[in-house]
């Protein structure tokens, strides 16, 4: 789009416009939301100076402010009801009770285990919180407000209603607003409308939260500001700000769902069994159905699953890492594919002007006159233009009469200027690829440069009126100006690492294509030096996807182009990162699986990114990999223990009731199993470091070893119990039988932990024979023996309990062997 608007700084009193009701225009209150034509309340008369401090205090104290809550974390008393107020936790705080009244307090010990689970629940994701909330203030867009008649920037919470608000590039519309200073005002609202093509904004026009600004500048009033803005409405009516999936947490919610299935009529049967059908001592009765149905209960697992999630966001938090949606540190362990812009990522900010190379017997003088008055005709310059301003200054004799901002689509910026001496001049300043013809002997010249890495952009004259949708056509090449960009120290370190983990990277950037590719050639990225240029890129979605999976390095790359390619990569299978920190980045960004913004980006970059680098440091991103790769391998591993205790639970309760016989467990048996066997170990392995790449389809991973590992200890308990009911005879025979039941099942537990703790490493082997120890240690210490109700009686039974112990440990090894060939991940 290349018509703009005039300068206007006057600030007149804007009739109806674009999206504007006519004045004294009913309002329904009622009426749809619609983003591209906004029902809205007569455009306010705009005050360029903006409000004055009693205005902007009288408006807080009757709640006219814009206090739409922090995303970055739940609330309190949100963190602490969902972790009390659990399905499970209501189940066993049943139980518990039951038990407190009718058994000794040794059979109660679960209870006490899960308020410590719950209390450790809520304290790490309280310190989340915290870390969370502490680094969304620093990484909190901040609007320039004009109150007083004086600019400053203030919090987006603190802003009120009719205060007026400056937009430039890259900055976000925080609140729904009419525009009364344009500058060549483009203002993207795809995120709004799902329309690409940014609209050119005049004063009277109507802007509306969510959108963001792509070229030029302006200010606008504030009319509707909190929940009553267009974006907190839909935020509010959708309830989202979720929008990462976590693959785990619908695992993890999937197998509880099935696991309540499970639970009701075994529990039903195993209480009808233990009630009626056995003529035994109430109490006894009571404690051993209890016994049945809490270890059915994987209470653990949603708890570990919390604490690893709040436990790398602390972790993350502390390298200047916010992570605005949790589930993103699992999502960017899976992703496969990270796409680089390279200004800002694999480049620093800042440029040099390195040569200024005339054209066409330019006279150097004159031109460096014409680039000091353009950088001066840009109140807000890009990295570009701000080296040419530092090399150039202006020489304040040229008045500019009209300008045309920088647009990522366009590639190049222009202005008009009424020279010193009367006369009148257009120039443009942008990509020379795109403003000069092919097969201009000039870009023989500019090649050669881009080939080093170097950035040059064109001044050319133009024939043409700025305004005129072809200004570029006909424009007369003037001179080359060569800028030098500074590379990130850590970019090459962090593109080995992605090749080593196996992560594709692929360099998409709207400069010239040699440059970019010179420039990841220097870092030692792979397929540099064959790069492509977008611009012959095939429209098609198959066709770009073969492209993209075939090369590593693209340039000349338009923002829809970018979206484009995040789809393309999508299509194929791909799971895509995508980072950026300019308002050409936000599109992809948002389509992308997983965004990644710079700290130092545009508020739009910033606000759609589920991950901001609040150190700009490119150097972060292993990192974050890392983390969720810990996260994710370790809540597979202590899943597999987990439920492989609640799958050996049920099919003993249910071998009880086909049997007609004692459920061979009290509470205190099964307590002490799942701290030693899952409890404690569990805790350890999932804070371990894990570098294993995350891999799909989480619950078949988790059931496949849970689901035979659980029926060959529960086949293997019973059988034990079984042979122990004809080994023991007379008073105590039940107890002696419990104990070489307990021993059993304690031993193929460890064996399942076992194989869950491998690879094996010092602490890991210390961790298995610690948990062995203190299981030996209740055998042979005589109060502790009384206390949990275990005493092995005689030689015979344990030998049989250890041996058939042994026997499944044998067989677990198979069966998981088997299962890793049968129904490989």
């Amino acid at each position: 789009m290349t018509q703009r608007a005039k300068i206007d700084t006057e600030g007149p009193d804007p009739g109806p416009g674009h999206g504007t009701a006519a004045p004294g225009a009913a309002i329904d209150a009622g009426a749809e939301l619609d983003p591209v034509h906004p029902v809205s309340p007569p455009a306010p008369h705009f005050r360029p100076g903006g409000l004055l401090g009693a205005e902007v205090a009288e408006r807080v104290a009757r709640g006219a402010v814009n206090d739409v809550p922090v995303r970055s974390s739940r609330s309190t008393p949100d963190i602490v009801r969902a972790n009390v107020f659990t399905r499970f936790n209501a189940i066993i705080g049943v139980l518990w009770v039951i038990m407190l009244i009718v058994a000794p307090i040794q059979d109660s010990l679960f209870g006490f285990v899960i308020i410590a689970n719950t209390g450790i629940g809520i304290i790490q994701e309280l310190r989340a919180k915290k870390t969370l909330d502490g680094l969304a203030v620093i990484g909190e867009a901040k609007p320039t407000v004009r109150r007083d008649g004086r600019s400053a920037e203030v919090s987006t919470s603190a802003i009120v209603l009719d205060d007026v608000i400056e937009l430039g590039p890259g900055d976000k519309v925080v609140v729904d607003g009419v525009v009364g200073e344009a500058e060549g005002l483009e203002i993207d609202e795809s995120l709004l409308t799902g329309e690409a093509d940014p609209v050119l904004k005049k004063p009277g026009d109507q802007v509306m939260s969510g959108s963001f600004v792509v070229a030029g500048g302006g200010a606008f009033t504030a009319t509707k500001v909190g929940r009553e803005a267009y974006a907190a409405q839909l935020a509010e009516e959708a309830s989202r700000f979720t929008l990462v999936h976590s693959e785990l947490r619908s695992g993890i919610s999937t197998i509880l769902k099935y696991v309540t299935w499970m639970m009701v009529p075994t529990s039903i049967g195993l209480i009808i069994s233990q009630l009626v059908v056995k003529d035994n001592n109430l109490r006894e009765s009571i404690a051993r159905t209890v016994g049945g149905i809490v270890p059915m209960i994987p209470e653990g697992l949603v708890l570990l699953t919390s604490v690893a999630f709040a436990i790398g966001v602390i972790r993350l938090g502390r390298k200047q890492c916010l992570v605005q949606e949790l589930p993103a540190i699992e999502g960017l362990a899976r992703v496969d594919v990270v796409c680089l812009d390279k200004t800002g990522t694999l480049t620093e900010g800042g440029m040099d002007v390195t040569e200024l190379r005339t054209l066409g017997g330019a006279d150097p003088a004159y031109v460096k006159k014409v680039l000091g008055a353009l950088g001066e005709s840009d109140p807000r310059p890009n990295a570009s233009l701000q080296a040419i301003i530092d090399a150039y200054p202006d020489s304040e004799e040229w008045r500019c009469t009209e300008s045309l901002p920088f647009s990522s689509a366009r590639k190049y910026s222009g202005a008009s200027f009424s020279e010193g001496d009367g006369e009148n001049s257009t120039w443009l300043l942008g990509a020379p690829d795109v403003l000069l013809p092919s097969g201009d002997p000039a870009l023989d010249e500019i090649d050669h440069l881009n080939e080093q890495g170097l950035r040059v952009l064109l001044l050319a004259r133009s024939p043409r009126e700025l305004d005129d949708p072809k200004v570029a056509g006909g424009a007369r090449p003037t001179a080359l100006i060569v800028l030098e960009q500074r590379l990130r120290p850590d970019a090459a370190d962090t593109l080995r690492y992605f090749d080593e983990q196996n992560v594709h990277t692929k360099v998409i950037s709207g400069d010239n294509a040699v440059s970019v590719g010179a420039v990841a050639g220097k870092l030692g990225l792979p397929g540099a030096e064959h790069t492509v240029d977008a611009r012959r890129l095939p429209a098609d979605r198959a066709a770009m996807a073969e492209q993209l999976d075939r090369n590593a390095v693209f340039g000349r790359v338009t923002p829809q182009q970018k979206r484009d390619m995040v789809g393309a990569l999508q299509s194929k299978g791909h799971t895509v990162a995508m980072t950026g920190d300019g308002v050409n980045d936000v599109l992809a960004l948002k389509d992308a699986d997983i965004g990644v913004s710079m700290g130092s980006g545009s508020e739009a970059t910033r606000a759609v990114a589920q991950i901001v680098l609040l150190n700009n440091s490119f150097a972060t991103l292993p990192s974050v990999v890392a983390e969720g790769r810990r996260v994710i391998g370790n809540i597979t591993r202590v899943a597999t223990l987990f439920l492989t205790k609640t799958v050996y639970s049920v099919l003993l309760a249910v071998l009880v009731v086909c049997s007609q016989v004692e459920y061979p467990f009290l509470p205190r048996h099964l307590t002490l199993l799942s701290t030693l066997t899952i409890g404690i170990p569990a805790f350890f392995l999932a804070l371990a470091p894990n570098k294993e790449r995350a891999k799909p389809h989480f619950v078949k991973r988790v059931m496949r070893y849970a689901i035979p590992g659980g029926a060959i200890a529960a086949v293997a308990t019973f059988l034990t119990y079984l042979v122990a009911r004809h080994h023991y005879t007379g008073e105590g025979a039940l107890e002696a039988e419990t104990s070489a039941a307990t021993l059993t099942l304690f031993l193929v537990s460890m064996w399942v932990l076992a194989i869950i703790a491998r690879p094996y490493t010092w602490w890991r082997v210390a961790l298995v024979g610690a948990m062995g120890g203190a299981f030996l240690l209740v055998l042979v210490v005589p109060w502790l023996q009384d206390f949990f109700q275990l005493k092995l009686v005689g030689v015979t039974m344990p030998w049989a309990a250890v041996a058939i112990a042994a026997g499944a440990s044998a067989l677990l090894e198979f069966a998981f062997r088997w299962v890793d060939r049968k129904f490989p991940a």
